[in-house]
């Protein structure tokens, strides 16, 4: 005769099926345990790329008349889980006129999208999305076919807070601007006139950041191009300083890898 099994109690089973079900990505409670390898609280965006190829917005800045209807984010929703993808589509008034969206971290360690997104009426402004859709913008420009060329986001002044930086219509205004994200909301910081990272029909944007051991730097050109300029924010105030001539693109990239 066959003895009974035991009885586990129901904890037991519990952390049983926790652990399975962790493994599998599927446990639908608050944590998979503490100090577990497979612990995390919330997807995360680990790639991202535009999708749904448009000719509704007939701009063209960066040299050919496609732009983007849809945006895709590659999520991870824990460490060991293989990333799925969520397709997030722009209604038919707006597209993604930009090359690639870009990767950035928030003060709190979650990865959001930062893309720049276009109006059919109003231009563009500076879009992040996450997880779960739009996070947070700048305002739209206001105008049809008026454009910013993003330069990136890090913590630009040392206060333990991103910030992210565009230049607002690289080919008219050339006004660097500087916003601060605070949890869910951007805020503006600082202006500066007279720089600029992209001329009209180019398929790239010039610049972006750098760090040679002194706090980091964004590089860019003037607005006559004729000079490479490293621009700095501290205590709400962007400073700029001219570091050599410009004559082509090989000049800011030799700025950004500090030669």
């Amino acid at each position: 005769m066959r003895s009974a099994a035991p009885r586990l109690p129901w904890r037991r089973w519990r952390g049983i099926a926790r652990g399975a079900f962790c493994a599998m990505g599927l446990w639908l409670g608050s944590s998979c345990g503490t100090g577990s390898a497979i612990a995390q609280t919330a997807p995360q965006v680990v790639g991202a790329e535009y999708a749904a190829p448009t000719d509704r917005y007939d701009h063209g800045v960066l040299g050919d008349a496609i732009e983007w209807g849809a945006l895709v984010l590659r999520l991870r929703d824990c460490p060991t889980c293989a990333p799925r993808g969520v397709r997030l589509t722009l209604p038919q008034t707006r597209v993604f006129e930009d090359l690639a969206p870009r990767l950035i971290r928030t003060d709190s360690g979650q990865t959001i999208a930062m893309v720049v997104e276009s109006d059919l009426r109003r231009g563009a402004r500076l879009a992040l999305y996450g997880a779960e859709g739009l996070v947070t913008a700048t305002p739209y420009i206001g105008r049809r076919n008026r454009w910013l060329a993003p330069v990136g986001a890090a913590d630009l002044d040392g206060d333990g807070r991103v910030e992210i930086a565009y230049v607002d219509r690289p080919h008219l205004a050339k006004t660097l601007r500087v916003w601060r994200l605070e949890g869910e909301r951007l805020s503006p910081v600082a202006d500066l006139a007279g720089l600029t990272n992209h001329s009209i029909g180019w398929d790239y944007i010039l610049g972006g950041l750098r760090e040679c051991g002194t706090g980091p730097e964004m590089i860019l050109a003037d607005a006559d191009w004729t000079r490479v300029m490293a621009v700095r924010l501290s205590a709400g105030q962007l400073t700029v300083t001219p570091l050599a001539p410009y004559r082509g693109r090989a000049d800011i990239d030799r700025a950004l890898a500090c030669g």
